[in-house]
């Protein structure tokens, strides 16, 4: 048998104790070639996510494979105990950064000939003064720039902005612990020495995570790093206000894309911002929800660009008579607005009433209407509004049906996603003719789906995956499932509760017959 329905037993809630230990029998002998291998690993990894796996099999897994151990070590199945980093040191670093593991292995681990750990070690919290002092010391400037990054000391990061490294110095802008009179000395440049080298030059090659993107240039001056230090200082919010607004007009759109995404800026420098020849900084500024009610009527006003106007859209303090403007100008589609979620429900009924179908559409996907207004949206003569009013919890199976029959296919998929749709409509809609694809889905994960519409959602490529698990499957259908071509449907049945356990019991036992990388005697 082969080995990929493993994973799903791997998931059940209901499994034995000694099923669990042969699970994981199998799982620390590992696979053969190719899906045998891959299907296995999942396996182990699936265990690892188990509330009852303990300390002993958690133990047996962590010593088969070092990834296993780092999964372990991040979901607190191993303790420092348990863990040698001479051995691991991927799962030492894994419990450092968890705040669990012992001081004296970051001690040990900054020692490491290996730079890859030392710049992971760098990133881990709480490190021993002495461990960060030493990092931020190391001959490699990726070491150094990582501990410039995630450093909680105001002085040691001081120390890393004047590095003579311009990456190290790029680390630093972006580290909210650089104190601010040193982040204004990152963008003047006023007060350190210059750079001596960057990822560019002087360094030879370099493998990932250190090397330079391929745009990075560098004639001596380190053009490329100089700039991700500006950028980086202008996102930080560390960085004084009153230095940020002076990049306003920097020629790079990174720098005053950062800039608009900040929420401490005058509103005149948002006004300069919203008028940027470039839309990504103009749509940073749309969204951004620092601006205020003239800047955003006056943004609304342009309507210069329909990504700005759908970042608009998305302000927490948009007026609803300019959402009405926005909704006529450019397409939203069906999601729950900030500003329609802050509304009372009052405005809201007098912008039903007097606002176009788009503007309704997007009131109707607040589901906390009152009813009168809900019930009135879901009677809506537009199919939009009516689809967007569907899933309402408290409407009725009758109300449910009459947006059917008054709409058609338009709805069939948000009538099925209505948590109050009765199981015989259910069962209507699943054998439309034509089916209605999205409604399949909606019911396969429908709790009052019934067998026969469930049998439905089974023939579609994309409903079958939930269907095979819907609860109401019968166990018959099922354990025909577990044969099913595509892997997802098949772990989904050997995941139903349903499935007898004499049927786990047989498949689990094939998988031991069979051996790594093996097939089951016939």
């Amino acid at each position: 048998m082969s080995r990929r329905l493993l994973p799903g037993i791997a998931a059940r809630e209901d499994i034995p104790s000694g099923l669990l230990d042969r699970l994981v029998a199998i799982a620390v002998t590992g696979g053969g070639p190719g899906d045998d291998r891959a299907a296995v690993w999942q396996l182990a990894w699936t265990l690892c996510d188990r509330s009852d796996l303990g300390a002993e099999r958690a133990r047996a897994l962590a010593a088969s494979d070092p990834d296993t151990a780092v999964v372990l070590a991040r979901s607190g199945l191993l303790s420092p105990a348990d863990v040698d980093p001479a051995a691991r040191p991927q799962a030492a670093l894994a419990l450092l950064d968890e705040g669990s593991g012992r001081p004296g292995w970051a001690r040990l681990l900054a020692a490491s000939p290996d730079r890859e750990i030392r710049w992971r070690l760098a990133s881990c919290p709480g490190l021993p003064p002495d461990v960060a002092q030493a990092l931020a010391a190391d001959p490699d400037p990726g070491v150094a720039a990582e501990i410039a990054l995630w450093t909680a000391d105001p002085a040691l990061a001081a120390r890393l902005a004047s590095h003579p490294d311009a990456e190290v110095r790029s680390a630093a802008a972006l580290n909210g612990a650089t104190p601010p009179e040193v982040l204004t000395a990152l963008v003047t440049g006023e007060g350190l020495p210059p750079a001596r080298s960057c990822p560019v030059c002087g360094r030879g090659e370099a493998p990932a995570p250190y090397e330079p993107p391929a745009r990075a240039r560098c004639s001596g001056a380190h053009e490329s790093a100089v700039h991700d230090t500006l950028e980086r200082a202008a996102r930080n919010p560390a960085t004084p206000a009153s230095v940020a607004e002076g990049m306003a007009g920097h020629p790079s759109v990174l720098v005053r894309w950062a800039l608009a995404e900040r929420a401490d800026l005058p509103q005149e420098v948002y006004a300069r911002l919203g008028a940027d020849p470039a839309v990504a900084v103009r749509r940073a500024v749309a969204e951004n929800p620092a601006i205020r009610e003239p800047l955003i009527r006056t943004l609304a006003a342009r309507r210069d660009d329909p990504d700005v106007l759908r970042a608009l859209a998305r302000h927490p303090r948009l007026p609803l008579d300019v959402l009405a403007e926005v909704a006529s100008a450019v397409r939203i589609g069906p999601v729950l607005l900030p500003s329609v979620a802050a509304a009372d429900p009052e405005d809201l009924a007098r912008a039903a009433a007097s606002s176009p179908a788009a503007v309704r559409m997007l009131i109707t996907e607040r589901h906390d209407l009152p009813a009168p207004l809900r019930d009135a949206l879901a009677d809506d003569a537009d199919a939009a509004v009516a689809r967007a009013a569907a899933p309402h919890p408290g409407l009725s199976g009758e109300q449910l049906r009459a947006m059917v029959a008054r709409h058609g296919g338009q709805v069939c998929a948000r009538v099925a996603a209505n948590p109050g749709a009765p199981a015989d409509l259910l069962e209507e809609l699943a054998r439309r003719d034509p089916p209605v694809r999205r409604a399949l889905r909606a019911i396969a994960v429908h709790p009052n789906a019934t067998p026969a519409a469930l049998l439905v959602c089974l023939e579609d490529a994309r409903a079958c995956k939930d269907a095979a698990a819907h609860p109401a499957l019968p166990a018959a259908v099922v354990v025909r499932l577990l044969d099913h071509p595509c892997a997802e449907v098949a772990w989904a049945a050997v995941g139903h509760p349903a499935l007898p356990v004499a049927a786990v019991e047989r498949l689990v036992a094939e998988a031991e017959r069979a051996g790594p990388g093996g097939r089951a005697p016939g």
